[in-house]
């Protein structure tokens, strides 16, 4: 596994798994909102299987970025050769983790509910509007997610 801490591709002293998950939370919102289109045009098999797969490669890129970020020697070890002070990123940090968390937990929720309600023959149907509430939810933390990773990204390896 150290191809994960070789240099990256973004021109940054991040290791190349840390680009490799910045890319991915970058595009992420484009996926889910391309995603959410296939529901708008009434592809509602489509729009399942494709957030399902979003979801779980997801799942799998935070469970790749969390076993390099141990690997590599946690925050601290990140903070190195970064001009932001460590409070500062400590706290755009936490409040990453805390929306990406938040998020994570609301997003299985809206994923097993709906996969749920299709099974059962009331999504979409009798469901659709509550299941539209907590995908707007859903899609605005990972926006935010998204934002607030890209954010620490550039506070840990740009500024």
């Amino acid at each position: 596994m150290d191809y994960m801490f070789a240099q990256g591709f973004l021109g940054t002293r991040a290791p190349l798994f840390m680009d490799v998950v910045t890319l991915i939370v970058a595009v992420l919102p484009l996926l889910v909102y391309g995603a959410i289109a296939l529901a708008r045009k009434k592809f509602y098999k489509a729009h399942g299987f494709v957030q399902n797969v979003i979801f779980v490669v997801s799942v799998i890129v935070v469970g790749y970025f969390e076993y390099g970020v141990r690997m590599g020697g946690g925050f601290d070890a990140f903070m190195e050769g970064s001009g932001v002070s460590h409070t500062y990123a400590s706290i755009v940090l936490g409040l990453h983790v805390i929306i990406a968390v938040l998020t994570l937990v609301y997003w299985s929720r809206t994923v097993i509910k709906a996969n749920y309600q299709a099974v059962k023959g009331v999504l979409p149907g009798l469901k659709s509007n509550e299941h539209k509430l907590l995908a707007l939810k859903t899609f605005l933390g990972i926006v935010f997610t998204s934002f607030s990773g890209i954010w620490v990204y550039l506070l840990l390896f740009v500024y």
